[in-house]
């Protein structure tokens, strides 16, 4: 059994235990400590200084001089021949390439993402015929004028 398996198997025997049909996973994680489960290892300043980082380069907006909008200043592209981990670069300064493999990873998040809500949604419908079924549009195109069009446009939160 994975490690993933058994965070998940105890997270179904928590709700069983509890009784809580919202799960809070930092009870989930003081449950599991005081059953014993093994801590992780937390990680070092400089990760958690890197995340921070990160967090804030993905954060930082400035405004199109040109049409006001806000635009999102670093970009994440995959380091070369690693896994799981990103490098940024400046949008003012990405070549054609770079953002075009940030716009395809960002592109790829998005397909992910709706992809696993249609088959949550898809399951949720069938285990409750008897209610109005929930659907979405998955062609986001107009939201995305819409939004754009807006005048008071939130900024927009970073996945």
């Amino acid at each position: 059994m994975s490690k993933r398996q058994e965070r998940q198997r105890l997270i179904r025997h928590y709700r069983d235990v509890s009784g809580e049909p919202e799960i809070d996973m930092h009870k989930v994680a003081e449950f599991a400590k005081s059953m014993g489960w093994k801590m992780p290892t937390p990680p070092s300043e400089v990760e958690l200084l890197a995340r921070q980082f990160a967090d804030d380069a993905q954060a930082e907006r400035k405004h199109d001089k040109r049409t006001g909008k806000p635009y999102r200043v670093y970009h994440a592209l995959p380091a070369s021949g690693q896994t799981n981990l990103f490098v940024y670069i400046d949008i003012d300064e990405a070549t054609r390439n770079q953002m075009h493999k940030s716009a395809v990873n960002r592109r790829e998040q998005m397909v992910s993402d709706g992809y696993n809500l249609t088959l949550d949604l898809d399951h949720w419908n069938s285990v409750n015929p008897e209610l109005e079924p929930i659907s979405l549009p998955m062609d986001l195109g107009l939201d995305i004028e819409i939004r754009k069009a807006s005048d008071d446009e939130p900024e927009a939160e970073v996945a």
